[in-house]
């Protein structure tokens, strides 16, 4: 009896494993072909060679998808933690939902940390300096020459980290120990060195959240349609083409001997025909979009902005006045086993909104700021090197957003070891008990 326990408990393992792997599996691919769509929708089509150029192009979209994907997915794994959650408290005998437990949960929150590292240390260099690289001078050009110097640039980039950090690590704490662990690669530089880049990110967020979040009403303003009280949109069209009429004109009867003003002219000219196609959306929107989609969108985003700041002051509240709610210093519940809010699967849908809220409200504030400013992708018209950036800037917020959160007390979910549900099978509603 013992045997055959011990082998129905291996292959109850092994049809864990093989779910956990085709679920994730699924997930990825399902975030790839989304990302692949985004970046082919603003990579510029000048770049589609058919030489050595277009395969350096291609890997490196490739190398770009990933990253998104990756960080689409860090952004999507803490509400999937959160309804995952209220859905198991929900339904903890279904039958149905036994895929989704949490070893599951676990591996996922595991696959992202792994693939966060391997894409921000390995593949985003490998793919910038593989689009920078040309092959070493005195070698035959190729894409093994680009492979090469791409190789040798990236150990030469890993030796100048290295060194910063050990320097670092000797200014802030000369410790014999200190210095021996920084040998241990994989057990301490490369996790010591993530959580730098997350510290980063998390500052970033600090910063490019307050930006986001008053910039949001600008830039939902811009996207949808404004009522039109005491406009006549009729006769601002009109005058706006008498004057796009006469700009044509000049531009017309005037010499291309003078650059300088034609380049400006075209430029005013490109302007007016802007405000034309505002102006012809905002008369051919109905009522209902000008009139009631309008207003409700920038009441929700006061509301949104309101509960946001309102939970961040009573959660500063409380680390000031309780020690135990420090994040280090409480336990809270794991998948499964309490809801994360007194509100119940309510409260738990307001947190995920307000977690994609701060995320939006972070990018668009970080593409407010005037030093990243460049960076805001063209549809059609983004180069690869922009691309990457962008990606390596996303995945760079989204690594840190876990962890903001629960810094500023929007999330209470805690993945603890005994959450893992090491009993993979649950009895279901009919009194079966074997794996999924």
């Amino acid at each position: 009896m013992e045997g055959q326990d011990e082998v129905s408990a291996r292959e109850q393992h092994f049809h864990s494993q093989v779910r956990e792997s085709t679920i994730c599996f699924l997930l990825f691919a399902i975030l790839y072909v989304v990302s692949y769509f985004i970046i082919t929708r603003y990579k510029r089509k000048s770049d589609e060679q058919e030489d050595e150029d277009a395969i350096v192009n291609r890997i490196s979209l490739s190398l770009s998808t990933f990253t998104l994907a990756v960080s689409a997915g860090a952004v999507l794994l803490l509400p999937f933690s959160i309804i995952s959650n209220e859905i198991l408290l929900s339904f903890p005998q279904n039958y149905y939902i036994q895929w989704l437990n949490g070893s599951l949960i676990h591996g996922l929150w595991n696959l992202a940390s792994l693939f966060s590292n391997l894409c921000l240390f390995v593949l985003m260099p490998f793919a910038f300096f593989f689009l920078e690289s040309e092959g070493f001078a005195g070698l035959k050009k190729g894409i093994r020459a680009r492979i090469l110097e791409t190789l040798v640039m990236l150990i030469l980039l890993a030796l100048l980290i290295l060194g910063i950090v050990w320097v670092a690590s000797a200014l802030i704490d000369n410790d014999a120990a200190s210095m021996e662990s920084l040998y241990d690669l994989w057990e301490f530089y490369l996790p010591y060195l993530y959580s730098c880049i997350s510290l980063m990110g998390c500052l970033l967020l600090l910063l490019c959240t307050p930006v986001g979040l008053s910039r949001m009403f600008t830039v939902m303003g811009q996207l949808l349609v404004k009522p039109a009280i005491l406009e006549d949109l009729d006769e601002q069209i009109y005058i706006i083409t008498l004057e796009e009429e006469a700009l044509q004109r000049r531009l017309n009867g005037m010499s291309s001997a003078v650059e300088y003003n034609v380049m400006e002219l075209e430029q005013e000219l490109e302007n007016v025909k802007t405000l034309k196609t505002k102006l012809e959306r905002r008369k051919k929107a109905s009522a209902w979009e000008r009139n009631l989609v309008y207003p409700a969108v920038m009441v929700l985003l006061l509301i949104e902005t309101s509960i946001s700041v309102l939970l961040v002051a009573c959660n500063i509240l409380c680390l000031l006045v309780d020690e135990t709610a420090m994040p280090k210093g409480t336990r809270g519940p794991g998948i499964g086993n309490a809801s994360l809010s007194a509100f119940g699967f309510v409260g738990a849908a307001l947190e995920i909104i307000l977690i994609f809220y701060l995320m939006v409200s972070s990018v668009v504030g970080f593409y407010s700021l005037r030093f990243f400013g460049n960076f805001i992708p063209k549809k059609d018209d983004t180069t690869m090197t922009k691309i990457i950036g962008n990606c390596v800037s996303i995945l760079v917020l989204s690594s840190a957003l876990p962890v903001m959160s629960r810094t500023l007390g929007l999330h209470k979910l805690h993945l603890s070891d005994t959450s893992r549900d090491s009993e993979t099978t649950k009895p279901s509603a009919n009194g079966h008990q074997k794996a999924l």
